[in-house]
């Protein structure tokens, strides 16, 4: 799937996304500054999240409640130097949980991904509109 929209659009683009059942590990791939973690914004948003979602680039992973049972983890995981910094703070356990798992930067870590992932790509076009491509 690919959709091209302007940033006004990402509530719209995020439901459709979730509209795909995509897995519930999600690799987010882009430059930085293409609009990861706005889009990731707009699935928690999409997903029921109701506090304020931010970027974890210094906690690494954020948490939120999306109902009574089903959680968000958000990861930004840019700042690792060694996948072992990973697993030092669980990743695996987050990964195999069954919730939502979005991860910033997931080549930084590539030998501890799930074998079933969603990738979600992101690019500024030369207009400004972004392009969001799901496999």
């Amino acid at each position: 799937m690919e959709i091209i929209f302007s940033l006004d659009e990402i509530q719209e683009v995020a439901q459709i996304i979730i509209g795909q059942h995509p897995k519930r590990v999600i690799l987010f791939h882009g430059v930085m500054g293409a609009g990861k973690t706005t889009l990731i914004k707009a699935l928690a948003n999409n997903l029921g999240v109701t506090e304020t979602t931010s970027s974890p680039t210094f906690s690494l992973v954020n948490e939120y409640k999306i109902d009574n049972s089903d959680y968000l983890y958000h990861f930004d995981v840019y700042r690792l130097k060694e996948e072992s910094e990973a697993l030092d703070f669980g990743i695996e356990d987050y990964l195999y949980s069954g919730n939502w798992c979005f991860i910033e930067w997931p080549d930084k870590i590539p030998n501890l991904l799930p074998d079933e992932y969603s990738e979600l790509f992101i690019s500024v076009l030369p207009d400004g509109k972004r392009k969001v491509v799901l496999q």
